[in-house]
């Protein structure tokens, strides 16, 4: 059924366009062009982004701020484990997933990391990525109390995520 809900919902728009005698095809090229537009404005934000996140973890920077703040995780009771998973997610979603593979090839799916990087994974956003993206495309500049207040929810979805993973598994 799910191959066929975007041609049929193609084609009842259509329909419902030639039921309103709307020219159907400008319109999709009006909303197509839109779209380009867009992209142009954010694609620069997009690989300022994407170059920071790859210098990062190329330089090993990633990697030494993870090993550093390991202690004050496993104080608040995250898997130290799962700190380098913490310091990307929030930069980059693809580099998040390729951690939280390594994390669960190296620990086990069904090990207490394995479980709490599959549950981070899943309750915490790109925050970068996002604020990146969405921001630029509504050309807002300034992100001074949105950067900080979306930090502090990837934080707790974090710390919630390892202590799901704790009480449930």
């Amino acid at each position: 059924m799910t191959d066929y809900i975007i041609p049929l919902l193609l084609l009842g728009v259509s329909l419902f366009a030639l039921s309103k005698k709307v020219n159907f095809y400008d319109v999709m090229l009006s909303g197509a062009a839109d779209g380009l537009k867009v992209l142009l404005s954010i694609v620069p934000a997009l690989i300022l982004l994407l170059t920071a996140v790859h210098m990062l973890q190329a330089s090993g920077a990633m990697s030494a701020l993870a090993k550093l703040c390991a202690p004050l995780f496993d104080k608040i009771g995250i898997p130290p484990e799962t700190a380098p998973l913490i310091f990307v997610r929030p930069i980059s979603g693809s580099a998040a997933l390729a951690v939280g593979a390594e994390l669960m090839k190296t620990h086990g799916v069904d090990s207490t990391i394995g479980r709490t990087a599959a549950i981070m994974l899943g309750s915490t956003e790109t925050t970068f990525y996002t604020i990146s993206v969405y921001f630029g495309a509504a050309k807002i500049r300034r992100t001074k109390y949105a950067v900080p207040a979306a930090l502090f929810a990837d934080f707790m979805g974090f710390f919630m995520a390892s202590l799901t993973a704790k009480l449930f598994f």
